[in-house]
């Protein structure tokens, strides 16, 4: 089985390339999606606040979010052998996590990553961050969400983006996935897809 990640900011382009990739014939007959967290969280709990208050909150919105992973764990193993596409993996979890730690000193990071080396969860042979500016996630947020755009949305908040980035990029603390494939997404988000599209071709062959 090989599994292969997107991660990036929110409104990265993210769910445009993972739905490119379902149309795409040579992938979409032998890959199985799963979506990302809160997708799933959707049909059976309470999505966790982005912005926590306290190591104590900040563990237990981990402790939801792995609810998820258990039952994406489940729904790849179903299909030993197969391409796995996820969309966001624990180390979304970790990132936050260690973002939080570095912006309120919660001291968690450590905690969390001990617990899931305790729990079922998937591993990325590859990952591909998509690395966007903050200018141009606003621009994305206000286009998609129009009135709906929050004033204050901590996920694009510039500390928080920059130390969730710093997980990824910087490698401050060793990411879970094998590999990263750090991927400028500035561009249009139909022609980032087909970039990775390119990429996940190369590595599922």
């Amino acid at each position: 089985m090989t599994i292969i990640c997107l991660e990036g900011p929110s409104y990265g382009g993210k769910t445009t390339a993972i739905g490119h990739l379902r149309t795409t014939p040579e992938l979409a007959d032998r890959a199985v999606f799963l979506g990302c967290y809160v997708r799933h969280l959707r049909r059976t709990h309470p999505i966790p606040p982005a912005r926590t208050y306290s190591a104590s909150e900040q563990f237990a919105a981990f402790e939801t979010f792995m609810t998820a992973e258990i039952d994406r764990v489940a729904q790849a193993t179903e299909n030993p052998g197969r391409l796995v596409i996820l969309d966001r993996s624990v180390d979304t979890l970790m990132a936050h996590a260690y973002a939080m730690d570095q912006l309120y000193g919660f001291r968690v990071h450590a905690q969390v990553r001990r617990r899931l080396e305790e729990l079922p969860h998937l591993r990325p042979d590859h990952t591909i961050y998509l690395d966007v500016s903050a200018e141009t996630l606003r621009r994305r947020r206000r286009t998609e969400a129009g009135s709906l755009a929050e004033s204050e949305y901590f996920l694009h908040d510039a500390a928080f983006l920059a130390q969730a980035r710093a997980y990824f990029l910087d490698k401050p603390q060793p990411p879970i996935t094998r590999q990263i494939t750090v991927l400028p997404a500035d561009a249009p988000p139909g022609r980032i897809a087909k970039t990775v599209q390119d990429l996940v071709e190369a590595w599922s062959r």
